[in-house]
């Protein structure tokens, strides 16, 4: 059988650490994508090689067509046909209502947490679909309980770009399941990362009926599910690791 070759993009910390990880130790072979961090990034390429699977570090900026484009390329020729894609890169931007928040900031949110959600999306079905002599295979899109809840008084432009990145996997999932691959999102709920600034994991976590924050490793163990064939009859889903959020 032929080992899967995913790619994780925002891998170098956090979730998509894990998601690598996690992966690596359930059989995947694993591309590492960061933007500046590449000590985190080898460490995380280093924990993947010791479970015996290969593994590399690919620096790119999601958006960039040009640095997502040439990633692929280092993918392709470093591990092999590509067969499963997580787009976990995202970033909140500035605590801020709308009518304060600066215009550059908030291309900058749409660039990376949408753009170069299609732009991996793109060059991942190039490979990927049967349609175009690929393999077929599965990605998963990380979005985030505030597609839903609407991160208002803080954060209402980030929340917007995951609804986009929701209404992106319904869409492709119908799309591409004639084309042998999978779409489905995994959107989190508070959980326990460097992405939130003081104090604010906390405070939101008050509103969380299990009454806790969740752990990289919970997010990653639904985001590999997803990319299983346990999920085999499972596309265009949005699951939600909220703790009921």
């Amino acid at each position: 059988m032929t080992t899967p070759i995913l790619l994780v993009t925002g891998a170098g910390r956090g979730i998509g650490a894990a998601t690598a990880r996690l992966a690596a130790a359930r059989g995947f072979d694993v591309a590492v994508n960061y933007l500046k961090d590449s000590k985190s990034a080898d460490a995380v390429v280093a924990t993947v090689q010791s479970t015996g699977r290969r593994a590399i570090a690919v620096q790119a900026n999601m958006s960039s067509e040009a640095d997502v484009l040439r990633m692929f390329e280092v993918v392709d020729d470093k591990l092999g046909p590509l067969t499963h894609l997580v787009y976990n890169t995202g970033i909140t931007g500035p605590i801020s209502r709308v009518e304060s928040i600066d215009t550059k900031a908030l291309r900058e949110i749409l660039d990376i947490n949408v753009l170069g959600a299609f732009l991996c999306a793109k060059a991942a079905i190039a490979r990927m679909s049967t349609r175009h002599g690929g393999p077929g295979g599965a990605i998963v899109l990380l979005s985030s309980a505030m597609a839903t809840l609407g991160g208002a008084g803080e954060y209402v432009g980030y929340s917007a770009s995951k609804g986009a990145i929701e209404s992106m996997t319904i869409g492709l999932a119908r799309e591409l399941a004639g084309d042998g691959i999978r779409v489905n999102a995994v959107a989190p709920g508070p959980i326990a990362t460097d992405i939130h600034p003081p104090g604010r994991l906390e405070r939101i976590t008050q509103a969380v009926p299990l009454a806790r924050p969740g752990t990289v490793e919970e997010v990653a163990e639904s985001v590999v599910f997803l990319l299983s064939s346990a999920s085999s009859y499972t596309t265009g889903a949005i699951l939600r690791v909220a703790g009921g959020r």
